[in-house]
């Protein structure tokens, strides 16, 4: 049997209840910070130290040594790169992590570095800046106009993004942005690069997909899972519909190719007349992601199935297009 512990698992009570559900699985443990509705619903957990503190890495080990865990699979962007560092040190305790690798994961949680590898792969993304004076030199050739997106480089949950209608807006909302950043747990990986936190980018038309690009355990390409992002919510899909694949295919081989990830990888992107633009990658089960589980993409027993030795059962990738899936938000109380 597998025993599995989410880390970082927040409020995605619905993950640990997947998890919960598929065959092959033993414990569904969880770990976050502070007591959620997510530890409330596994089977066990522990409230674990903060990411960066010094016994974290040890504290998770010694969770997973004492509950005989098998895996461990983070929901949280900055959890994934402290544990993508960290690997070796639990593949010696005989414990697998689900990513991708540390160069990988920072690639993703740097919006700088993920345009630059998007770039590199020769597929589209939005027009990207690191300073307002690349901005207003933009402006001023005709190469970029307002309105434009201003977000925390290292951002995430849609924390600290604002639109920018002209040239005194980006100075007041580029000190409010850093000033955002740095009240809040961004400020981690942000003092990394504390004189170019923030970037600039171009404001895309058109529909906003999220996608789900499933590799193996070995890296390698298995399939992509489309939904359309028709309300969002916090910075997660509220209500999508499930759509085809065929207009990302191309492009989500070529990411998988060059990131050889484990599990899945979550693909923001815009499609319209000019075709398919990536705008963000993070390594982990998306707010999206349960949409293509309600569609039929059953990636937790996929993985279950995986770590028990088993070959992939093709009926975990049948997955219904056009399908509208809305987040139902219900009471519960904690305790």
């Amino acid at each position: 049997m597998i025993n599995i512990l989410l880390t970082s698992a927040g409020r995605r009570s619905y993950i640990v209840d997947y998890f919960k559900k598929t065959e092959g699985i033993g414990k569904v443990y969880a770990s976050n910070s502070n007591y959620t509705i997510a530890l409330k619903r596994a089977d066990g957990y522990f409230i674990s130290p903060l990411i960066y503190s010094d016994n974290y890495i040890s504290s998770v080990i010694d969770f997973c040594k004492k509950n005989d865990v098998n895996v461990v699979l983070s929901l949280f962007d900055i959890d994934l790169l402290v544990l993508a560092k960290n690997r070796k040190v639990f593949e010696d305790n005989g414990i697998k992590l689900i990513l991708a690798s540390s160069e990988f994961v920072e690639i993703c949680n740097d919006k700088w570095k993920t345009y630059q590898f998007i770039k590199s792969l020769g597929l589209q993304t939005p027009k990207t800046y690191l300073t307002m004076k690349e901005v207003k030199t933009a402006v001023l050739k005709g190469e970029l106009s307002y309105p434009i997106i201003m977000k925390p480089r290292w951002g995430m949950a849609s924390m600290g993004i604002y639109k920018v209608d002209n040239d005194l807006e980006l100075e007041v909302f580029t000190e409010k942005c850093h000033k955002d950043i740095f009240k809040s747990y961004l400020k981690y990986e942000s003092s990394f690069t504390k004189d170019e936190a923030i970037i600039y980018q171009e404001i895309m038309d058109g529909e906003e997909y999220g996608l789900d690009v499933l590799n193996d355990l070995n890296g390698k390409y298995i399939d992509t899972f489309a939904k359309q992002k028709v309300t969002m919510r916090s910075g997660e899909t509220d209500l999508g519909r499930t759509a085809s694949n065929l207009p990302f295919v191309d492009a989500t081989k070529k990411i998988s190719l060059a990131s050889s990830h484990e599990g899945i990888l979550s693909v923001d992107c815009f499609k319209n007349d000019r075709g398919v633009f990536i705008i963000e990658m993070n390594c982990r089960i998306s707010g999206h992601y349960p949409l293509a589980y309600l569609a039929g993409f059953n990636y937790p027993q996929i993985l279950i199935d995986w770590m028990n030795g088993k070959t992939l059962n093709e009926d975990n990738l049948r997955f219904k297009e056009n399908l509208y899936i809305i987040k139902d938000l219900v009471p519960t109380i904690l305790r």
